[in-house]
């Protein structure tokens, strides 16, 4: 479903990412963790087509975010941490408006917006303006826009932040539901309890570089997912100091 390979992303002469490979599968909730600055949104933004980049590939239901971008966004949904919405629609216009680029029939974003606007109880608030909105009420919106089209693979960046614990909860319902399903999902987070609860598998990076992968019962072993990720951390730390 999303391939990585050996994806490098600089910023002049640093580098944000350098030769990162993954694969995420039909079915799987694939989490990404690391420190802030490790490099997480910037290679779920290259993932989505919002950064272009020059080393490696990243390939989308078999197509080249490079090549065939239009594809790819067609398959895909991306939440960033901190939504940009046009906060002079209303809810509901911008809903239909993310429909309508996307050619969703009327039954089907009415009926998905009906689900969803009152999963994340916000149905009611549909008709006001986005910039009457609380950040959570502007992350569950975007989550509902995410999702209209029924994407095949949504990439997520922290997207459990600003939601509260029932909306929360229903997230991780739904994001189980959709890889059921046999769709995808690849998401940050640092909330590494609910990591290790809802992942299928994990991805570890510090500066810009994978340090571990793998199902979530071996990068755990017979630890917790926080240990772990402590210990790989601190032997990183004391390896460049090591180096230097």
């Amino acid at each position: 479903m999303l391939l990585i390979e050996h994806f490098s992303k600089y910023y002049g002469d640093h580098a944000a990412v350098r030769d990162l490979s993954l694969h995420i599968a039909p079915g799987e909730i694939y989490g990404f963790i690391g420190h802030n600055g490790a490099g997480k949104t910037t290679t779920l933004k290259a993932a989505c087509g919002l950064l272009d980049f020059s080393d490696g590939e990243i390939r989308i239901d078999g197509h080249s975010i490079k090549d065939d971008p239009m594809a790819c966004k067609r398959a895909l949904a991306y939440i960033p941490d901190n939504p940009d919405l046009y906060e002079f629609l209303s809810g509901i216009k911008y809903l239909n408006f993310v429909a309508d680029i996307y050619g969703v029939s009327a039954a089907d974003r009415a009926q998905r917006i009906e689900r969803y606007s009152t999963l994340f109880a916000i149905r009611d608030d549909l008709a006001q303006p986005i910039s009457a909105y609380s950040h959570g009420m502007k992350q569950k919106l975007a989550i509902i826009a995410a999702l209209i089209h029924a994407p095949r693979l949504i990439l997520m960046d922290e997207p459990f932040v600003g939601l509260d614990p029932i909306a929360a909860h229903h997230l991780k319902t739904i994001m189980r539901e959709h890889c059921d399903a046999g769709g995808a999902i690849f998401f940050s987070t640092h909330v590494l309890e609910v990591a290790e609860k809802l992942c299928d598998k994990v991805a570890i990076i510090r500066k810009g570089a994978l340090i571990a992968s793998g199902t979530m019962e071996e990068i755990r072993g017979d630890g917790s997912l926080e240990e772990v990720f402590l210990e790989l951390s601190q032997d990183e730390s004391a390896a460049d100091t090591a180096e230097q």
